[in-house]
């Protein structure tokens, strides 16, 4: 089972590399993670991994130019040798007028708990034991697939203007897909930063319930229905609008819906969604990749747009400070925010169900893509579990549906938001915590023979 390497030995290898001969300034970035992933299909155990690696990766600038060199040999002369190669493409690399520095020393906030010991050292068994608790809770003649993985990371960026910054963090997710019978299929996962935290029992029964209660699913036409969006689709669209529309390089270069739009109303006056990685009810680390102290910003706030989020080139670019947004470099793509939070309401979704005429509720969206990213029209199919609802009442379960639709149009249209929120997180660095959503109008565009 891998350890911690800890910021003295991380500090020592990274230095080794700051001290580089003929550098204006050089930025060292390494991380070692491990984990474990435990597969499951028809109800059984398949695959069960093990991995753990390190990377190294080093900015060298000169003369105004930049390169970038990275290596897995985490020790003190793969350092050096990485510093080395990145000089050599720095010098024949195009001057960079718009390179805005290394970041300067700055106190970064503590994440207590980020790093749970239980969780990086969970054991195949321990993993094998969840899975047969989830499975216990199929019934007769259902199958669960899925997944449960755990994993632990360490993250620390040094540079030569004096910065340091270190943090270590866990992460688990269990997710299913349980299918079965005639046409029905039923969907659950859970994310956290302590294995403890888990509730394989819990995972099953709502994935069994779902697909138990989507079987014979009936066609129905496509159009403009109601829809209750639980959190799992409603993450979908948070992340596309996130991923089109709130990076700092994208809005000032014209390319995001919200360019030009600062303190204008995009969307209802219910919506507010930020950015925070400090926040308790994540998982992160408080510092970006080029070792800013991350801090929470505030993206959309009552339905009007109050800014993106930064890393040192696109601050400069838009006069501004870095958010502490910036990815591991190069970075063609510029800041993106990985920890986003939209701020829940005071409704179940038993309540939307009740609030709704003629509609649908869907578990999630799948298969998703970008159509018009100024417009925010994405496209996509419905999955694991989708429901006519009439008169408030859930009637029957139908085929899924395509849909072709403007984020900011639908959130626009949410009448009610969830009271509690769901996690949703891509191993590793992003996670999202978003409750459900009812919406009075979505476009369907077409439908599916299943």
């Amino acid at each position: 089972m891998a350890d911690l390497i800890g910021p003295e030995d991380v500090r020592a290898i990274a230095d080794s590399a700051l001290d580089l001969p003929g550098a204006d300034a050089v930025e060292v970035l390494l991380m070692h993670g491990w984990g474990g992933l435990t597969r499951f299909a028809k109800s059984s155990i398949h695959q069960s991994t093990w991995r753990e690696d390190t990377g190294l990766r080093v900015r060298v600038v000169t003369g105004g130019r930049t390169g970038v060199a990275a290596t897995n040999d985490f020790t003190k002369d793969g350092a050096r040798s990485a510093a080395a190669s990145a000089l050599e493409m720095a010098r024949v690399a195009v001057p960079d007028p718009m390179f805005p520095g290394l970041a300067p020393p700055a106190k970064v906030p503590d994440r207590p708990g980020a790093y749970d010991p239980a969780t990086a050292e969970t054991t195949p068994e321990q993993r094998a034991d969840g899975v047969a608790a989830l499975i216990g809770q199929l019934g007769k003649g259902f199958r669960g697939a899925g997944a449960f993985e755990t994993g632990a990371i360490e993250v620390a960026l040094a540079n030569s203007e004096g910065q340091f910054c270190y943090a270590p963090y866990t992460q688990t997710a269990l997710s299913t897909v349980v299918s079965g019978g005639d046409g029905g299929a039923g969907t659950a996962e859970q994310a956290t930063a302590r294995v403890d935290e888990i509730d394989p029992e819990t995972v099953g029964r709502r994935a069994f319930r779902k697909a138990r209660d989507s079987q014979n699913p009936r066609d129905l036409e496509p159009g403009r229905y109601e829809v209750v969006l639980e959190p799992m689709a409603v993450d979908t669209l948070v992340a596309f609008l996130s991923y089109m529309g709130f990076g700092g390089r994208a809005i000032v270069e014209g390319r995001s819906p919200f360019s030009g739009k600062e303190g204008q109303r995009v969307c209802a006056e219910s919506i507010h969604i930020h950015d925070d990685a400090l926040s308790a009810e994540t998982i992160g680390i408080p510092f970006d990749f080029e070792g800013t102290p991350k801090r929470r910003v505030s993206l959309i706030d009552g339905g009007v747009f109050r800014s993106g989020v930064h890393d040192r080139r696109s601050a400069k670019m838009a006069g501004t400070e870095s958010t502490g947004h910036a990815l591991p470099p190069p970075n063609p793509e510029g800041p993106f925010p990985l920890n986003l939070f939209l701020q829940t309401g005071n409704s179940s979704v038993e309540e939307m169900v009740s609030a709704t005429k003629r509609g649908l509720l869907i578990t999630r969206f799948h298969y998703s893509n970008i159509v018009h990213p100024i417009e925010t029209v994405i496209t996509g199919m419905t999955r694991d579990g989708t429901w006519l609802i009439e008169d408030g009442k859930v009637r029957h379960p139908v085929k899924n549906l395509r849909f072709t639709q403007s984020i900011l149009e639908a959130l626009s249209k949410v009448e009610m938001i969830g009271r509690e929120s769901q996690l949703a997180s891509e191993f590793f660095f992003a996670a999202s915590r978003v409750p459900a959503l009812k919406i009075s109008s979505f476009n369907f565009t077409s439908g599916s023979d299943h």
